[in-house]
């Protein structure tokens, strides 16, 4: 057995450890699930760690509503296949129920919003730990977080009060009222999932693959033309063959140009890029430096 597939399979067995350490230390798990390449490979970990039982969590899916129909779409079939429970609450009922502004401009996204609506998700389920896809290498405040982030009573996290993790041992005590954000393939990269993808066989939406979509060049950036964002005289649109390296809203998320139509591609792709998938396709982080660590100190995942 090479090198490459022990490193892989020692992921793989700190990631199933992460979820039976969930499943052991807290009463009302949930999985957050968004139909991306990283809640995919969560499921495919879940059901290493949990068959032939049943998940001890529901999946849990908060929709903005600006949703790639093809993320969509793949996430009904895959909750389908795998007989689990998926739970969706709608940030357009958080919007009307709360009273709250939606952002206005040319890339009009609910990401700032749906914080709302994943605290009141929480709250109604009575959720104490939250199991997330973040990992350490897209962004460096995701790079400062503990593999069990602790969020206090508003759903806030502090970068400066995070609990010591030695020797694999995860420590989920929480004060009533609090929760734990978990992450178990947090060590993992890019090129990680990928090659884990390829050799698992692990099946994703299309949008992560080469494919012709009308797009606007804005600021270097290829942006998917939508419903949801606003298409000004001076915008060029344009046909090109794209890909999506990570999957958010369509009115924060751009497309890279590229043939590559199978995971061995991909993979050549990733190997010889400089720039990491947020840093180069997400536009909500490059509103200021610290972007990401605001959003997530008010309870964004």
């Amino acid at each position: 057995m090479s090198h490459h597939v022990d490193y892989l399979d020692q992921l793989e067995s700190e990631a199933i450890h992460i979820f039976r350490e969930v499943a052991g230390q807290f009463e009302h798990p949930a999985l957050l699930f968004s139909g991306g390449k990283d809640s995919i490979t969560l499921v495919h970990l879940a059901l290493k760690a949990f068959r032939p039982g049943k998940f001890p969590f529901p999946l849990v899916h908060i929709d903005t509503g600006h949703n790639f129909p093809e993320a969509l779409d793949f996430r009904d079939r895959l909750v389908a296949q795998i007989e689990e429970t998926l739970i969706v609450r709608k940030v357009a009922d958080t919007i009307l129920e709360r009273k709250l502004t939606e952002q206005k401009g040319k890339f009009a996204s609910r990401n700032q919003l749906q914080t709302y609506t994943l605290l009141d998700t929480i709250e109604e389920f009575g959720f104490d730990a939250c199991i997330g896809g973040a990992r350490r290498d897209e962004e460096k405040a995701r790079a400062k977080e503990r593999i069990f982030s602790v969020r206090d009573e508003f759903g806030q996290w502090e970068p400066k009060r995070q609990r010591p993790e030695l020797w694999n041992t995860y420590n989920g005590k929480i004060n009533k009222g609090e929760n734990v954000r978990v992450f178990p393939i947090s060590n993992w990269t890019e090129l990680d999932v990928w090659n884990y993808v390829r050799r698992e066989n692990i099946s994703l939406p299309s949008i992560y693959f080469s494919h012709d979509r009308t797009v606007i060049k804005h600021e270097g950036q290829l942006v998917a033309v939508s419903e949801w964002i606003r298409l000004d005289e001076t915008d060029i649109i344009v046909n090109k063959k794209v890909r999506y390296r990570t999957v958010g809203d369509m009115t924060c998320t751009a497309a890279v140009e590229s043939n590559a139509s199978s995971v061995e591609e991909i993979i050549r792709e990733i190997t010889a890029t400089k720039t990491s998938e947020r840093g180069e396709t997400r536009i909500d982080d490059k509103f200021s430096e610290a972007a990401m660590e605001d959003r997530k100190k008010n309870g964004y995942f």
